[in-house]
């Protein structure tokens, strides 16, 4: 059997058995036929320094843009949304090292079945990364298509991958293999937000009203201090610990998401919201919460903050103030031990 036709064979047996090649150990490992060295850089010559630009496009019309502006970077399709520093110079690095692994040639039929067509194609479709000089032109495309394993998974889908699929846009007749699995090339906006959120630390009051009527306010002197139910009746006293989560947790709102800027105060559900939350912290501050309705494992979220802040928590501060204007999603888990009922925060009865 010659090396040409039981690279063939590998293939078919790949594709066959779930859309990802499987390679045989190094010491089966079928040699490239062409010329390009193993080792060598994908995007030779592409320097950090000159990216400004990032966008992933997926099928399906998905696409996240993220530019380098001033200090950090930001999401386009979310409103200029602060996107994570670290990740975004992570992918950068990653996209810069990419090293060949193993290259074949290839044809129209096998780049649809290894999903290395553009992003608008259709089936075999796969996604695009464009690395974008501060003029906004391309200093490097590349195509990601399926996951590369060394041994068979049981489920591919789901497998963390050993590398991947990939073409340059601009040499179709070659396939790579990279030992990246590239995970973090996603149009997920979820993926590259600054999850940083919300800290209302250190409450004085915190009141809730949920949806159907449900109402409770608990309030303390300071730090120290028991908690008190605003209104109790006699005989009532509040649970300490469920109090003390009531209102930690919102001193650690991490963020799942940001809304698209075209999402109406309807779908987000704030006109019907499923609570409201005022919490005022010890120094003064008053934070206003409407958690509008579920999406998935998530709250729609907006929020404002009123009160003169305190210099030594500026930067927190101002990372909040720039929050205001989005819709927000959190993790309902954030929330959970907020928006209890009034009898649930009381202490039961021996």
């Amino acid at each position: 059997m010659n090396a040409r036709l039981a690279a063939i064979l590998v293939l078919l047996l790949g594709l066959l058995g779930g859309g990802a090649l499987v390679v045989y150990e190094q010491q089966h490992a079928i040699q490239p036929s062409n010329v390009d060295p193993l080792g060598r850089p994908l995007l030779k010559g592409l320097a950090a320094a000159k990216i400004t630009g990032i966008q992933i496009a997926q099928p399906n019309k998905s696409i996240i843009t993220l530019e380098h502006k001033g200090s950090g970077w930001v999401i386009d399709e979310r409103g200029e949304f602060p996107a994570d520093f670290d990740k975004v110079r992570a992918f950068v690095l990653e996209a810069i090292e990419l090293k060949i692994g193993q290259s074949e040639p290839i044809g129209a039929q096998d780049r649809a079945r290894l999903h290395l067509l553009e992003p608008d194609k259709g089936e075999g479709a796969g996604t695009l990364v464009e690395l974008r000089a501060a003029d906004g032109k391309p200093l490097a495309r590349f195509l990601i298509g399926e996951k590369y394993f060394k041994r068979a998974p049981s489920d591919p889908a789901s497998a963390a991958a050993d590398g991947r699929f990939v073409l340059l846009p601009d040499h179709p007749g070659t396939v790579y293999v990279v030992s990246d699995p590239l995970t973090q090339a996603t149009a997920r906006s979820a993926a590259w937000i600054d999850k940083s959120g919300i800290s209302a630390q250190k409450l004085k009051a915190l009141e809730v009203h949920l949806a159907g009527g449900e109402h409770w306010k608990i309030e303390r002197a300071n730090e120290k201090a028991d908690w008190k139910l605003v209104g109790a009746k006699a005989g009532e006293k509040v649970e300490v610990t469920k109090a003390n989560a009531a209102s930690y947790s919102l001193s650690l709102l991490e963020l799942a998401d940001v809304a698209s800027p075209g999402t109406s105060a309807q779908s987000a559900g704030f006109d019907k919201p499923t609570a409201t939350i005022v919490a005022t912290t010890l120094s003064g501050l008053t934070y206003r919460f409407t958690v509008g309705k579920p999406d998935g494992a998530n709250y729609y979220l907006r929020f404002t903050r009123q009160g003169e802040p305190d210099n030594k928590d500026a930067p927190r501060l101002a990372r909040e103030e720039a929050l205001e204007p989005y819709t927000l999603l959190v993790a309902k888990s954030k929330l959970d031990d907020t928006l209890i009922k009034r009898a649930d925060l009381l202490e039961k009865k021996k």
